[in-house]
């Protein structure tokens, strides 16, 4: 089994057939990252569509029998998420409308500081704020996944805190490992696994070390370096891979409607541009190398095992049931 806490970009059949191909069981895909309730309620709509058409091979899911069952099929499962929570328009009611309609994963502020709380590229984090304190008490009544991984790191540790469930960072790395506003600390790491939350290791060049989108080999180093910090039971894989990205797709994950400056994102001035895929990933079926690759740094078949699926389903079922 294989899953992958979070990709993103453009989907089709094409995609589908990668992804079944690369002995993926379970994918968070990313509907959406500044669109508003009507825009990220036809987004969802859009994907129904979608997966009706492909029913053959992948299914929308919501708990971690589901997941399961997709398993059983040969289907792909995928858990719908947004990357944001611009989708809910102020209205904590929207949680349980969006979930009712399949949606299982919310990241709490993307890259700009929002009314639940802070991004990681603000310069000062105030916390969770009370409308995100009612959210993330919605998100757990409602069977939804909190997700940290662009959050700033006083709304980070709050939310962890506050949440009576287990929360994730879906796809982000050690900042110990490599330096990074979007990675996280040590002491970020520990809080959410000591709350039974997981973290999903990201293969996204600009929060990557170089040796470990070079090599398959030193990205399982990179894996076995945040099993170190969280332990064997908090750490996934959450590629961040984009699928069919353009600089028009870039340029509005970046940009959206907020600005009329340049921005670079996880990027800079000096890699404005989408940044390559790791040499190893270039195709997202390249994510099967993992499990060989991680026996090789030393881990047996059950972390294996844990790492690739396990502690992604154990989280699902605590959070979703």
């Amino acid at each position: 089994m294989l899953i992958d806490g979070l990709q993103c970009g453009f989907f089709d059949r094409g995609v589908f057939e990668d992804l079944k191909a690369g002995g993926f069981t379970c994918v968070t895909p990313t509907l959406g990252f500044w669109e508003g309730a009507i825009e990220s309620f036809d987004a969802v709509a859009k994907w129904r569509d979608m997966v009706r058409a492909n029913e053959d091979i992948v299914t929308i899911v919501r708990t971690a029998d589901d997941i399961l069952a997709a398993e059983r099929a040969g289907k792909v499962a995928l858990l719908l998420g947004y990357q944001n929570t611009n989708l809910l328009d102020g209205r904590v009611r929207y949680v349980g409308l969006f979930a009712d309609l399949g949606v299982r994963v919310l990241q709490l502020t993307y890259n700009n500081q929002n009314e639940l709380g802070s991004s990681c590229y603000e310069a000062v984090d105030p916390g969770l704020a009370r409308f995100g304190r009612e959210v993330v008490r919605e998100m757990n009544q409602c069977g939804m996944l909190v997700d940290l991984s662009h959050v700033g790191d006083k709304t980070t540790l709050d939310a962890i805190e506050w949440s009576l469930k287990p929360v994730a960072i879906t796809h982000a790395n050690p900042a110990s490992v490599f330096p990074h506003k979007r990675n996280k600390s040590d002491a970020i790491i520990k809080a959410l696994a000591e709350k039974g939350g997981v973290i999903g290791c990201a293969a996204y060049r600009n929060i990557t070390p170089e040796p470990a989108c070079d090599s398959v080999d030193a990205w399982a180093q990179m894996v076995a370096q945040t099993v170190e910090i969280a332990g064997i039971d908090h750490v996934g894989l959450g590629t961040d891979f984009s699928h069919h990205s353009s600089q028009e797709y870039l340029d509005w994950m970046r940009s959206g409607r907020w600005t009329r400056s340049i921005q670079y994102g996880a990027g800079s001035a000096a890699k404005p541009g989408p940044s390559e895929k790791p040499a190893w990933l270039k195709k997202i079926s390249g994510l099967a190398l993992v499990g060989p690759a991680l026996a090789k740094v030393g881990f047996n078949a059950d972390e294996v095992e844990q790492i690739t699926s396990g502690n992604w389903l154990r989280l699902y079922r605590a959070v979703m049931g």
